[in-house]
């Protein structure tokens, strides 16, 4: 049987935790790598706008788009440009709730408010703002995925 305890500390103290085990198991590793890795989370990404640069955070982005070899964050009142390239932004973002929803596009989950099928495959979703968004066939299954269907 595993014991597990927990202390709240002063804000000024660091978090940590410590694993005590009789032996370094496969699973324990594993624990470390699942720790290790949700440190790691990013919180937010760099834009420009009007020559002036912003930090965004996740919670406030909806969807982020590459067109004409320039990549935008678009978030419910504004948008940003990127320096970074759509793949590099998607490896910077992968075990959280965005998603490669179209060759030109990456969609954060948690602003859809609704999904339907659309023709061929596809489906659409419905932001929290209204906005409509394609999610191409070949990314269905990414779609279902991240929102466990």
């Amino acid at each position: 049987m595993i014991k597990v305890r927990v202390e709240t500390i002063d804000k000024d103290d660091t978090e940590e935790v410590v694993i005590k085990c009789h032996e370094i198991t496969p699973e324990v590793l594993e624990l470390m790598k699942k720790l290790q890795a949700s440190e790691a989370k990013p919180t937010s990404l760099v834009g420009t706008k009007d020559e002036q640069i912003y930090t965004i955070k996740l919670k406030d982005i909806l969807y982020i788009e590459a067109t004409e070899n320039k990549t935008f964050i678009y978030c419910a009142d504004d948008f940003f440009e990127s320096k970074l390239k759509l793949y590099e932004i998607e490896e910077i973002l992968a075990g959280t709730s965005f998603f490669r929803c179209s060759k030109s596009m990456i969609l954060h989950a948690s602003k859809i408010n609704y999904v339907s099928p659309a023709f061929n495959g596809r489906f659409e979703a419905r932001l929290i703002n209204d906005e409509r968004i394609i999610i191409s066939r070949q990314y269905v299954p990414n779609l279902k995925k991240i929102l466990g269907i």
